[in-house]
């Protein structure tokens, strides 16, 4: 039975990388236009991330021109997603933003992550030598 599941099941897409609302990402999406295929790329911010496994699908918001939103949602085991970036994180403290969709401007700024890399190895190499300093200069 596990194996009839297995094969039915399709595999997740390894150019998606972990997502949360509030990521701004460069979706690369797959367009057929009769018999040419180009990819074009949908820059927003991830509204929301919803169901599990196979079926799971994420939505990118973006203002297009004159102010209009625009809403797309994207399907993590689709064929036709070439790659996923995430171009910048945010906090946020909902696990759907749908509170964007009625602000524009500056309202609808997100608070972004701050990263401080190393700060394990900056805190822990400075104050060993000072100890020593401090004991030597006794």
């Amino acid at each position: 039975m596990t194996n009839l599941i297995q094969t039915l099941v399709k595999p997740p897409n390894p150019n998606i990388p972990q997502l949360r609302p509030g990521d701004t990402v460069k979706v690369h999406n797959r367009i057929v236009e009769g018999a040419q295929e180009r990819v074009q790329v949908f820059q927003g911010t991830v509204m929301r991330i919803h169901g599990s496994g196979d079926k799971a699908r994420f939505t990118v918001r973006r203002i297009a021109a004159h102010g209009v939103g625009v809403e797309r949602t994207f399907f993590y085991s689709s064929p036709r997603l070439e790659k996923v970036e995430v171009v910048r994180q945010s906090h946020v403290r909902r696990a759907q933003l749908y509170y964007l969709r009625g602000r524009s401007g500056k309202a609808a700024r997100l608070r972004g992550k701050r990263f401080v890399k190393g700060t394990e190895e900056a805190a822990a190499a400075p104050a060993a030598p000072a100890a020593e300093e401090t004991a030597a200069t006794k």
